[in-house]
Order: structure tokens, then C-alpha cells, then sequence
């Protein structure tokens, strides 16, 4: 899978073993996991820091303001995402109790995102798609998926209307349509890890990553390397 933007082309391998692969190991030694940006000959790895570094790497497309408050308002809302992602892990893999806490959990972040972070916005940055966007950017797509496969409903339209639009607005950005995934694929496949998931009782085996969807780790045995050609 590859997307063109600004004369430079994105090019994603996929590889898929029992074992983590060389590649894997060979590009992210520290933390064994996907994604990796390869680019210059140099890898670099975790979501948020490969974001920041195609920020600086090309800014001529900037996924952060000129006002140094809204860069500090970017990265706070960035930050809020990692803090809170396995809230929603947490929902798609447990049952019971366990899944009613995260559930109770998960609707008190979206309503700190509805009323805190996007306020009457189009996006978390203003107009146009940044850095707190992209790091949300799963929730578009695949928080319904993740609701069907579970078989609740956490985001009503009614109830979270800002949320919803952002959703909508983030889904309809023609770089990101173009390559969103087939959802009966995502759902039957989320089932099954769903399944996984539940047996295992790990929620932490899926990982959020940005632009276009989310990447499943598949309990680590995948490797994922963005490359960069001309």
C-alpha cells in the first residue's frame, strides 16, 4: 500500500510470522513493535515521535500552528490520547465488571473531548487536520468497528454530536478515505481478535498508530516499515 503526497511517496511493507521478524528486530531493537519510519537509510519508531518528525522533516505540510499556545494545546490533546487509548482497549477486550468500568471510562474521555478539545472546531487544530487529529484518527474508523464486533454502542450521534462530525470530517479528508480499510474485513477480523483477546485477557496487544487507521499489533508478530521513495 502506498500514498503519494508532495512528490514523495509512503510505501508500507507488511510481513507476518511466528516469530518477530529480523526486520522487526533490526529497526525497532528497544521496543520490538510496529510502526517504524524508515527514512534517510534511519528508522524511526513509536507513532507520535515519527508524526513529530515528519512535522520537521517536511513543513511545508505542518501538523502544528505557528501560535506556540496552540502547538502547546496540540500536544496536549496528543498527549491525552496516549494517556488514554487503552480506555477503549479496555472496553473491546474485557466483559463484565471489567468492561463496564472501561465503558464508563471510555464515555468520560469522549466527553472531554467533545466539550474541552474540540469546542465548536472543525478539527482539534483549527481548520485543517494536525498532529492531535492524526493521533485520534483511529477513533473515526475504527471505534464502529470495534463497537460491532462488541456488540455496543459507546458514540451516539445525539450524545456526542461535536465527536461525530470530527468523525465524519476526519473519514471525508480525501487522503485518508482513499485508503481506509474494507469495515466487514475489520470486523470480522476484530472478532477474532476479539476472541484472542479474551482468552488471553490482554488488552494491551492492539496499538493505535495514525493517518489512515489502526494497526493491530497481532500480539507483536508483525512488522510494519513506512519507506520513503522518490
Amino acid at each position: 500500500m502506498g500514498s503519494e503526497t508532495e512528490g514523495y511517496t509512503l510505501r508500507i511493507h507488511r510481513r507476518r510470522s511466528l516469530k518477530k521478524s529480523d526486520l522487526l528486530l533490526q529497526y525497532n531493537p528497544v521496543h520490538k513493535k510496529i510502526p517504524v519510519l524508515f527514512h534517510g537509510g534511519k528508522p524511526i519508531s513509536e507513532s507520535i515521535v515519527i508524526l513529530e518528525y515528519i512535522e520537521e522533516t517536511w513543513p511545508q505540510n505542518p501538523l502544528l500552528p505557528e501560535e506556540a499556545y496552540e502547538r502547546a494545546e496540540s500536544r496536549f490533546w496528543t498527549k491525552f490520547c496516549e494517556d488514554k487509548i487503552l480506555t477503549f482497549f479496555g472496553f473491546f477486550g474485557t466483559v463484565g465488571k471489567e468492561q463496564e468500568k472501561a465503558i464508563v471510562d471510555a464515555l468520560e474521555v469522549m466527553r472531554i473531548l467533545e466539550g474541552q478539545g474540540l469546542r465548536e472546531k472543525k478539527f482539534f487544530g483549527g481548520n485543517t487536520v494536525g498532529l492531535a487529529d492524526i493521533a485520534w484518527g483511529w477513533m473515526a474508523h475504527w471505534l464502529g468497528v470495534m463497537e460491532e464486533a462488541v456488540g455496543i454502542e459507546l458514540l451516539e450521534a445525539h450524545t456526542f454530536p461535536r465527536l461525530h462530525e470530527w468523525m465524519e470530517n476526519f473519514k471525508n479528508v480525501p487522503a485518508i478515505k482513499e485508503n481506509l480499510p474494507d469495515r466487514k474485513e475489520m470486523v470480522a477480523y476484530l472478532k477474532s481478535q476479539r476472541e484472542i483477546l479474551l482468552a488471553s485477557h490482554d488488552p494491551s496487544s492492539m496499538d493505535c498508530t495514525s493517518a489512515t487507521g489502526y494497526y493491530v499489533r497481532e500480539r507483536q508478530h508483525s512488522v510494519l516499515v513506512y519507506r520513503e521513495v522518490n
